[in-house]
């Protein structure tokens, strides 16, 4: 019989999770606002996240007296979600754009093996006399 007693409830403990259900059902309710995340894990890319930075080589300060400049970008975006992106940050509207797929490179720490994550990359041609200041603050 004692294990009965531990089982049931007793009458004062049902009385009290009554009146909690009642002052949760009685509190006003707030409206929340569904806010976009920041972080897009998902493989399509946002206007906004598109270009995440330049890559800066020797490779690219070559390519960019050429008027190449190569971006580090999404792994979702396209060519034309970079276009329309360099449009928007640099005022500048691309003549070509050229996307690569780039593997991550296999590495080991001690015994253990791991892999770089993979990225993308994409060179964007502007037309003569066009210009970005994509270097000013490295």
């Amino acid at each position: 019989m004692g294990i009965l007693k531990r089982i049931k409830k007793s009458d004062a403990d049902t009385k009290a999770t009554e009146k909690k259900v009642e002052a949760v059902a009685a509190a006003p309710k707030t409206t929340k606002k569904k806010v976009a995340s920041t972080k897009n894990k998902s493989s399509k890319a946002t206007e906004t996240n598109v270009i995440l930075r330049p890559l800066v080589t020797e490779k690219t300060a070559v390519l960019a007296s050429a008027g190449k400049y190569v971006f580090v970008v999404s792994s979702g975006a396209n060519r034309i979600q970079v276009k329309t992106a360099i449009k928007e940050m640099f005022g500048v509207a691309p003549t070509s754009v050229n996307i690569q797929n780039v593997r991550g490179k296999r590495v080991r720490f001690g015994k253990r093996r791991g892999k770089r994550s993979d990225w993308k990359k994409a060179v964007v041609s502007l037309p003569k006399g066009q210009k970005i200041n994509v270097y000013e603050g490295v």
